[in-house]
């Protein structure tokens, strides 16, 4: 299969020659889509063998111009700046469409020794497995065709990833959940808390369950931080 890697970046150039190498080995392709970083990330991930293309800032917008880039490409597998995929990732994808699947991703572990963050990766795991919805944590993959017949990512500033599983869900079925784990940065939960963390994903996403807009999710996940 022609698989392509595609990761959205923005001021990851610290860590992103980690990121891009399993990607490297493996994928056909890997493509960096820049949002304006204002340290090396391009430079860097130029060096390390990505194709390095600029988009609009906004993982949504980024994803997309990737994947529109990707050419002649069979499968698309998107990854985060800040996530390890394991040795052997492109087989297991492999396999898991062979058996049929559309759409699928990978299970997270984080990397950290905190007890209270195991049982936090289980849990996303776990929900995942229940609902057929999946994160960007997860590193999504989907055949091409699907990704087009779906529209992409809708263009929108925060919940991309679960707006896009559930459009898959309903036109493509139930992804395949990998129990293959992706290594996820726990600097977030680090860096805020777990537990106000925690607290801050649920409220996150039963605003949008509700109906808040994803630019007001947006502002109230990253003026938080900020």
């Amino acid at each position: 299969m022609n698989v392509v890697a595609v990761v959205p970046a923005l001021d990851e150039g610290a860590s992103i020659g980690a990121c891009l190498a399993p990607l490297v080995r493996e994928a056909t392709r890997v493509i960096l889509v820049d949002a304006g970083s204002r340290d090396d990330t391009p430079a860097r991930a130029a060096a390390s063998g990505a194709s390095v293309l600029s988009a609009p800032r906004g993982r949504a917008s980024q994803m997309n111009a990737g994947a529109r880039a990707a050419g002649d490409a069979e499968v698309l597998v998107f990854v985060h700046a800040d996530t390890l995929l394991p040795r052997g990732w492109r087989e297991a994808i492999e396999h898991a469409l062979g058996r049929g699947a559309r759409w699928g991703r990978f299970d997270v572990r984080l990397d950290s020794g905190r007890p209270l963050l195991r049982v936090v990766e289980a849990t996303m795991n776990a929900r995942s497995r229940l609902t057929g919805i999946c994160t960007g944590d997860q590193a999504i993959f989907v055949r091409r065709d699907a990704w087009l017949a779906s529209g992409g990512y809708a263009p929108i500033a925060l919940m991309e990833d679960i707006e896009f599983s559930r459009r898959l869900g309903r036109t493509h079925g139930r992804p395949a959940c990998l129990g293959l784990p992706v290594l996820v940065s726990a600097r977030r939960w680090e860096r805020d808390g777990a537990l106000r963390t925690i607290a801050l994903m649920w409220l996150l996403r039963a605003m949008y369950f509700f109906g808040a807009s994803p630019q007001t999710l947006h502002d109230l996940y990253y003026g938080r931080r900020g």
